[in-house]
């Protein structure tokens, strides 16, 4: 039976707590407005009546009159994704799914769902909806991955309720997708369509000016966002007349390049992560991201601080050549070079990559499934010369340690500009997971 006039609810699940506690995990406020919400909105047909639920801030209401539940998750949601649509379709709701998990699982996802979506969603999100309407879903779409970012509809923020983001929010926005680079253990650049693409430069800024009556901080959520470096910069040149404040991620060859760091810094860039993901080269050769000079670190690290960028670092643990004193070292490191903030991760090796082929023809992954359906900083691999639980010990102790007072007080300087105050933020909101009673160090900022 057709629909003249549907009905749809799109849900951002939460996460439960832990695989032991199914707490739903709830927060009174965010920071971090998301981007895929207002984005499916906008892809979503005008004669269809759209409501948006951020689960995390609202409680879903399974018995709210809709026709078409749409769910997008991570895996970290999975678990929950699923107990909701079992909810609304024993309530008789067509419900279907999307999001990077369903990239990696399809099969598992279409055992809870109507249907699922596998892959970028303007290819597809329009028939699903068409077909939900009228009674015809198929169980799995594919897309196929966009050849060009053009054109892309602006997000639909008039359909969230903004003060739950609090005064100083921070809008995510999007101007590219995949990543040029090819690491061993990352899986973005399959969901992310592959190729890398970059929406047009004048579309961005418009977007990004329409946006900026309701906050004017905003957070590139992208790979890379300096994947082609002459495009970052003429987008760069667009943000200078808006005079906004940004963050985002880039590689850290761009932080040897003191054009780029200089316009990044005139366009407003307040704060940028940086995978460097080790202080060993040879372990950066086995993960296939030797453009990273371990050599050149310091000389980075101080063309960023010459220019009030506050920065973070990324790094994975867990490899089998690891020298054993490396977290001792690291911890080192950082402190004598006064790094504002660091992200200690264990090495996971994630679904479609070579990394996670390697490891579970070797019998080294403990139980393939359980990978990132769950909070915090798991060890799901068996390590070479630790157990599962010596490794995740290491880790929590690294957090404590880096982001105990002396070592706050050592890194960072007096907060002087708005840059400084963010590395100060940050450094408070990671202290405050490193030193909870679970120290899971669940990073739910999305």
């Amino acid at each position: 039976m057709s629909i003249s006039h549907p009905k749809l609810l799109i849900i951002q699940p939460s996460h439960y707590r832990s695989k032991t506690d199914r707490t739903i995990f709830k927060t009174r406020r965010r920071q971090m407005v998301p981007l895929a919400l207002p984005y499916l909105a906008a892809l979503t047909p005008r004669e269809w009546s759209v409501t948006l639920l951020d689960e995390q801030l609202e409680d879903i209401d399974f018995d709210a009159p809709v026709d078409v539940v749409a769910l997008t998750a991570w895996t970290l949601h999975s678990p929950r994704a699923y107990d909701i649509a079992t909810e609304f379709r024993r309530r008789g709701v067509t419900v279907i799914m999307g999001g990077p998990h369903v990239f990696f699982y399809a099969d598992e996802a279409a055992e809870y769902c109507d249907a699922v979506g596998v892959g970028e969603a303007e290819p597809i999100w329009t028939t699903m909806l068409e077909d939900a309407a009228a009674g015809r879903l198929k169980k799995i779409y594919r897309a196929t991955p966009l050849k060009e970012l053009d054109n892309l509809p602006p997000p639909r923020y008039d359909l969230l309720d903004l003060k739950k983001f609090g005064p100083f929010r921070t809008f995510a926005v999007q101007s590219s997708r995949g990543c040029p680079f090819v690491c061993d253990f990352c899986s973005e650049r399959f969901y992310l369509g592959g190729r890398y693409r970059w929406r047009p430069v004048n579309q961005m800024v418009d977007e990004i000016r329409r946006i900026k009556n309701k906050g004017s901080h905003f957070f590139f959520g992208e790979s890379n966002f300096g994947g082609k470096k002459s495009r970052a910069m003429e987008l760069m040149e667009g943000l200078v007349p808006l005079k906004i404040r940004w963050s985002t991620l880039w590689s850290s060859n761009l932080c040897l390049d003191t054009d780029f760091l200089d316009l990044a810094q005139k366009s407003g860039v307040m704060h940028v992560n940086i995978g460097i993901e080790s202080i060993d080269a040879e372990t950066l050769a086995d993960m296939k991201k030797g453009w990273n000079k371990t050599t050149r670190y310091g000389e980075m690290f101080d063309n960023m601080r010459r220019r009030d960028i506050s920065y973070s670092l990324n790094f994975i643990f867990g490899y089998d050549d690891e020298d054993p004193d490396v977290y001792d070292n690291t911890l080192r490191f950082l402190e004598e070079h006064k790094v504002p903030a660091a992200y200690f991760n264990i090495l996971t090796p994630t679904k479609g990559t070579a990394l996670f082929d390697k490891m579970l023809k070797a019998g080294r992954i403990i139980d393939p499934e359980d990978i990132d359906r769950w909070p915090g900083q798991v060890c799901h691999i068996w390590p070479r010369d630790c157990t599962p639980g010596q490794m995740e010990q290491r880790i929590q102790r690294m957090y404590k340690s880096f982001y105990g007072m002396r070592s706050i007080f050592h890194r960072l300087p007096f907060p002087k500009s708005r840059s400084d105050m963010a590395s100060w933020i940050l450094n408070m909101s990671e202290r405050r997971m490193a030193f909870s009673s679970t120290g899971n160090n669940d990073f739910d900022i999305y």
